[in-house]
């Protein structure tokens, strides 16, 4: 027997709808790209999606049809994105991060019939429009008195799409579980994955992320979104937000420490979103101007480990409650978030440290167990290492145009409906997830296994330390010994002496790096994650004073 309730599809254009009924005057902030700081409200962000999706129908683009956007957090991109997806086609957020090469590589294979694009990125796109050969128009994210000259097959101005256009459309009607949006993952290996949400994931997903005890924003918040909207929908933040009425704060293309905190302060930000290095840029203008966040309450931080020490500064020093949470863009991508569970807010700090400074545990609509190198389930001891696996209805079960499949079919996921994420982690009995190495790069060492997240997180809080990496280098005894590689703090000449002596009594002594190694820079990936193959390609040759 079915129930009798009313069948309501979970479509996204039911949140702008919402958000403009109930919300129509709340603002939505952008440091657009231009330079001024441009305010409009949900009622005209809903207005305008309107006319692209009616602009974008007039151009012959229908149900399916792969639309591209590379674009910062702005108020025009929030428009695009909503008018795409409210007639059936599908936003591909495209990272601009990506190598060139990549970029080209994604907009064929998604097919994009058009992309629309800030200002920022049209000589990118020039540079590679020859490699391209899918994109009929590309709609330039501005307006006619900032229209550049531009060799860009059709340019439009987003103002011109849209000027001569009013907003009587109603969106197209489609099931729920049609795809919505499209984002490739940013491997370092081989080419882009791309993973297809359908509508039906991003509407229960935004209600998770919303939760009490994950991002839990209501209507009286004002959320600043720094993670940008091609990194997985920027963590949901723009579905959640319009969802329950939050104020939005787009930062543009403006992502310094100072331009960060300008945002943070004038517009009375209560929650944001950000990678660490983000956070870093702001710590270390705050510290070096004496500055204050009197209104942030919650900063979210997830896309790679974050350090204790950071943790430490923001709610010690700032008052600031840190959401450490972690995902990843096959998983839409919130999969934890490291809220409390009842009690633990009456531990010492130093046992509150430690449970922040794990990934946290699943939010509803995910599950998770880890397992060894043959499948079998390992306990939740906090202790066992084993393949971090998931599953949920925000969850991917295949790649676009079935590409990575197992066993010469288009699934990821075992008989069970199981992910592998790739990760190596940790479960308590309380349920709270700890992240110790990517499976490509864990240090096996005897036998054993070393985390380098670990020993970076450790290390990343040594005096005069920007930035800490860790690697395996060959060892005739052991197989692998850690490699410690860092950026040493502008001014700082902090030794490698210095460096081991911190460690020392923070990690096991067998996990204690056998060198230090410094550098000026480390290689990231595209989302802002240190890019370990480049690492170990750099060090191939390194040998250990201990060898």
């Amino acid at each position: 027997m079915l129930g009798s309730m009313q069948d309501w599809p979970l479509v996204v254009p039911q949140i702008l709808d919402h958000a403009m009924r109930f919300h129509g005057e709340r603002e939505v902030v952008t440091r657009s790209v231009e330079g001024p700081i441009v305010r409009t409200t949900y009622a005209q962000i809903h207005s305008r999606s309107r006319k692209v999706a009616k602009a974008l129908t007039r151009r012959g683009i229908k149900l399916g049809d792969r639309i591209g956007t590379l674009a910062w957090n702005t108020g025009r991109h929030l428009e695009a994105w909503y008018g795409i997806m409210g007639i059936g086609a599908i936003c591909h957020t495209i990272n601009p991060r990506l190598f060139p090469e990549q970029i080209a590589y994604i907009v064929n294979h998604a097919e994009d019939r058009m992309i629309f694009v800030d200002l920022t990125f049209v000589p990118l796109l020039e540079k590679i429009a020859k490699q391209i050969d899918v994109v009929e128009t590309y709609v330039i994210l501005t307006d006619k008195a900032h229209m550049p000259q531009t060799s860009l097959k059709n340019a439009i101005a987003f103002e011109d799409l849209i000027g001569n256009i009013d907003d009587d459309f109603n969106w197209v009607k489609f099931d729920e579980n049609t795809a919505a949006d499209l984002c490739y993952t940013s491997g370092t290996t081989g080419n882009p994955k791309g993973v297809l949400y359908s509508h039906r994931s991003n509407v229960l997903h935004a209600l998770a992320v919303n939760g009490g005890d994950c991002v839990g924003a209501k209507s009286t918040d004002t959320l600043m979104p720094v993670v940008p909207m091609f990194h997985a929908n920027a963590w949901a933040t723009t579905f959640a937000c319009p969802s329950v009425g939050a104020k939005m704060v787009m930062p543009g293309a403006k992502l310094d420490g100072p331009s960060v905190y300008e945002l943070l302060d004038t517009e009375k930000v209560t929650i944001t979103a950000a990678v660490p290095t983000v956070w870093q840029m702001l710590l270390t203008h705050m510290e070096a101007n004496n500055l204050k966040l009197p209104y942030l309450k919650k900063v979210m931080i997830g896309g790679s480990a974050c350090p204790p020490s950071m943790i430490e500064t923001f709610e010690k020093k700032y008052e600031v409650e840190v959401m450490h949470a972690w995902g990843m863009t096959e998983m839409s991508p919130v999969g934890t978030i490291g809220s409390f569970k009842s009690g633990m807010e009456d531990m010492p700090w130093s046992e509150q440290l430690k449970v922040k400074s794990k990934q946290g545990r699943a939010m509803f609509t995910v599950e998770m167990k880890i397992t060894d190198d043959n499948g079998k389930d390992l306990p939740h001891d906090g202790k066992a290492f084993g393949h971090l696996m998931v599953r949920g209805p925000a969850i991917a079960r295949a790649y676009f145009k079935g590409e990575g499949g197992r066993h010469g079919t288009d699934s990821i996921v075992d008989k069970d409906g199981w992910f592998d994420t790739g990760d190596i982690a940790t479960l308590d009995p309380l349920g709270f997830m700890q992240i110790t190495d990517r499976a490509k790069d864990v240090i096996k060492s005897g036998g054993e296994w070393i985390s380098s997240i670990d020993v970076e997180n450790v290390a990343v809080g040594c005096p005069g330390v920007a930035i800490a990496a860790v690697i395996g280098v060959a060892h005739p005894k052991w197989d692998e010994r850690p490699l410690l590689i860092i950026v040493r703090k502008p001014d700082s000449k902090v030794t490698k002496e210095e460096v081991l002596k911190y460690l020392e009594g923070k990690i096991a002594k067998w996990w204690m790096p056998d060198d230090v190694a410094f550098v000026n820079e480390i290689p990231l990936t595209a989302t802002g994650k240190i890019q370990k193959v480049t690492l170990r390609e750099q060090f191939k040759t390194y040998k250990l004073p201990t060898a």
